[in-house]
């Protein structure tokens, strides 16, 4: 189990680093194209059309992606007023329950995202814009993001399974998948 995991981990790392690239640099597009477009108004007078477009979609599609990210960096959002006075073993045994509750809704929204893609390419939606966007291009993002993260909530759910195997709750994985 732990040469899987691994494995496993050493894989989910390389996806979540190029979704994170990919995020990143969305971000740093969009701010490329809002200075263009204050360039364009401020200096000639000639506001553009796709801008605001544009970086609507830069910035939400960075937000899905980077949520597995996030989460790999364990910087999602949690409160540990509770879980920071309990024993190594009971944060273990606290994290897997909500990893599994976690990685249920993270299931079911890439499952649910994927059909709303699959959807949009079949009625061949548009966005009712000057672009006209086909919109399975921004929501992509979702179940993308979304799977990126039940992927790294997997990966957490196989090291508390590992470490309440070894009966070892103090256990790095950091420290030993970069080994």
């Amino acid at each position: 189990m732990e040469k899987f995991l691994f494995a496993y981990e050493k894989l989910l790392k390389a996806v979540t680093l190029l979704v994170g690239v990919i995020a990143g640099a969305l971000v740093l597009f969009c701010g490329f194209t809002i200075v263009w477009e204050v360039i364009c108004r401020g200096v000639f007078d000639a506001p553009t059309e796709w801008v605001m477009e544009i970086s609507t979609y830069c910035i939400v599609i960075a937000g899905f992606l980077g949520m597995g990210v996030a989460y790999a960096g364990k910087k999602h959002i949690h409160v540990d007023i509770f879980v920071s006075k309990m024993s190594p073993k009971a944060k273990t045994y606290a994290d897997l329950v909500t990893c599994i509750i976690g990685a249920f809704y993270s299931y079911l929204f890439t499952v649910q995202s994927v059909k709303m893609v699959m959807l949009s390419i079949e009625l061949n939606n548009c966005a009712p814009t000057t672009l006209g966007t086909p919109l399975w291009i921004p929501q992509s993002a979702m179940p993308i993001g979304f799977g990126v993260l039940f992927l790294q909530i997997i990966r957490s759910i196989l090291e508390d399974i590992v470490k309440i195997s070894r009966g070892d709750f103090t256990m790095d994985f950091e420290k030993e998948v970069n080994k």
